[in-house]
């Protein structure tokens, strides 16, 4: 396995990861019952919690975009020292940002999203 499709492996369970701490907050601020129900009317998650949705909503819409590029590279047999450093990048960039979200630093939150997106831009170079 190249060293892009596994960081799409672990791309994946940050994304798992991000979940499961996303509905921990919410559960702890609502409750079980409420979750477990239809969720009409339900209190949006706030704080930490709230802040963990956000950034588990903020990778679910930016995996696609590396999971394309990854797999668009391996069927195309192009992996380089260039579209492995875009892999990293997305990936760090990206556990970064759940972390950096989760501890309510906006501006260094930011950032690790942009070192994200030039490793979402380092992939596509190398395609075209």
């Amino acid at each position: 396995m190249t060293t892009e499709l596994m960081l799409l492996v672990w791309a994946v369970a940050l994304t798992v990861v991000q979940m499961l701490i996303a509905v921990a907050g919410h559960t702890q601020q609502v409750g079980v019952p409420a979750l477990a129900g239809n969720r009409d009317g339900i209190a949006a998650p706030t704080g930490w919690a709230g802040r963990a949705k956000r950034a588990h909503l903020n990778m679910i819409e930016n995996l696609p975009l590396f999971a394309g590029l990854v797999l668009v590279a391996h069927a195309a047999g192009i992996s380089t020292s260039l579209t492995v450093l875009g892999a990293q990048l997305f990936f760090w960039g990206r556990l970064a940002y759940a972390v950096i979200y989760l501890a309510g630093i906006p501006w260094l939150r930011t950032l690790s999203w942009v070192v994200s997106v030039v490793g979402l831009v380092l992939i596509f170079l190398q395609l075209v």
